[in-house]
């Protein structure tokens, strides 16, 4: 059974919105007591919340069908339905969430507390009392909630480590942090032992601080190769390098020299990495040829700039010197770090005067509306009840629908469909450009949506 996962599709719902209620007051004495439906409750919402105790997308894995409540429809006497209860989702730090159809990053998640609500609960419909007016005194029906939100999204975590180790399969990596910290990885001597990033928490005087043994890397990682860009993410948002090279190897065409060169041009091809600090841990030191080996290399290192330990993850040789100085360097990074503040949420209104919606001629006898407010009058409007089907008609004319379906060239008879082309409402176009002046007849009867 999986014990790590760091990218899951999650399918998730929203509630719907409860109905509205189309009610008249009864009371003895008072037979016109007027309207008295009230409103259905909103949906919940599905929100996404860092948390600190959360460190891995298992459970959605196991469970990748998430959905909030239904809002509860109104009742008479003007009582008003329950809201839906929102489902709040943790997950851990530095969560970057995704559309799983197009792959549009949504956001970034980023320090303790963030929420961000990835599907809205729908609106609940409108009940009977709170459509009256002065000319419809008591509406024989109610708007229906709106459907909530629905959607595939991808979740995928960058490991928030604040030490990434790299290098070469079977290089020790398992092997030094199983010997720096608690973490137990599996070690073995056989390449790609290492499937999933183990992370270790490593303690240096009163600096503690996590360390990343990210699965080793090939030539062409960052095209893909091995492992590829799967664990190359995962040290993205590591403070520093640890290159960890293999001083004991026995292949052909390796050298500690070479195996630098590679990782770091690999590092180097996938960016985003240039600005880490680096430093080198030649390892395996208890064999004595790997020792005497980094005698010799580490010269050539130590002039490129690099800091150099010559370690030992079997017998502890080195690793109290190795783990101070990334502790240093850890505790330099935080100071220097600026206070992690949540994410951001950006609000982006709409302009001011933009247009509400538009309509297209598809062919000779066929047209097409789409925006906002129709396509959402149209989930709200309840097709089996003649006086809703006329209120929907009375929206649309006053939007400016009608106006612009005769500017298109529709005539008397001519085929309307509002929303998309696949599952949208459509309907033979009566034209009525001016309603307020129109018989509508006895209640319920409206010719202008056949």
């Amino acid at each position: 059974m999986a014990d790590f996962v760091d990218q899951v599709v999650l399918h998730i719902r929203a509630g719907d919105g409860g109905n509205g209620c189309a009610s008249v007051h009864r009371e003895k004495f008072k037979p016109l007591g007027g309207p008295d439906g009230g409103n259905g409750g909103r949906g919940g919402d599905v929100i996404l919340e860092v948390d600190p105790n959360t460190a891995t997308l298992l459970d959605y894995h196991r469970r990748p069908h998430r959905k909030a409540d239904n809002g509860k429809q109104g009742q008479g006497s003007n009582r008003e339905g329950a809201n839906g209860g929102d489902v709040v989702l943790p997950v851990p730090n530095g969560t970057v969430v995704k559309d799983a159809k197009t792959g549009e990053v949504l956001i970034d998640l980023v320090g303790m507390g963030t929420r961000y609500v990835i599907a809205q609960g729908g609106h609940g419909g409108l009940g009977n009392a709170a459509l009256a007016n002065s000319k419809r005194k008591a509406p024989g029906f109610a708007l229906l909630g709106e459907p909530g939100d629905a959607l595939d999204v991808m979740l995928e975590l960058k490991s928030v480590a604040d030490v990434a180790l790299v290098g070469f399969p079977s290089a020790g990596k398992s092997s030094l942090i199983a010997a720096l910290s608690a973490a137990r990885p599996k070690i073995a001597d056989y390449p790609f032992t290492t499937l999933i990033p183990n992370l270790g928490v490593v303690t240096a005087g009163e600096t503690v601080f996590t360390v990343a043994d990210v699965p080793g890397l090939i030539p062409g990682a960052s095209q893909g190769k091995g492992l590829g860009h799967e664990f190359l993410r995962h040290v993205e948002r590591c403070d520093m390098l640890v290159h960890v090279i293999d001083c004991a190897t026995m292949e052909p065409g390796r050298d500690p020299i070479t195996d630098y060169e590679v990782i770091e041009a690999e590092l180097h091809a996938y960016g985003k990495l240039e600005d880490r600090p680096r430093m080198v841990v030649l390892n395996k030191a208890d064999v004595p040829d790997a020792r005497e080996l980094a005698d010799i290399v580490r010269a050539d290192l130590q002039e490129r700039g690099l800091k150099v330990f010559t370690v030992s993850a079997a017998t502890h040789e080195g690793l109290r010197e190795l783990t101070f100085a990334m502790g240093e360097w850890v505790a330099a990074a935080r100071a220097a770090r600026p206070v992690e503040e949540p994410t951001r949420l950006v609000l982006r209104p709409k302009q001011l005067g933009a247009a509400t919606f538009a309509v297209r001629k598809v062919n000779d006898n066929l047209f097409q509306v789409t925006g906002e407010k129709p396509e959402r009058w149209i989930r709200q409007t309840d097709f089996t009840n003649d006086e809703a089907v006329g209120y929907l008609a009375d929206r649309l004319e006053r939007l400016g629908v009608e106006e612009e379906l005769v500017k298109a060239g529709a005539t008397a008879g001519a085929e309307v469909v509002i929303g998309s082309m696949d599952d949208g409402y459509i309907f033979d176009w009566q034209p009525t450009l001016n309603a307020e002046s129109i018989n509508s007849g006895p209640r319920g009867t409206d010719n202008r949506l056949g």
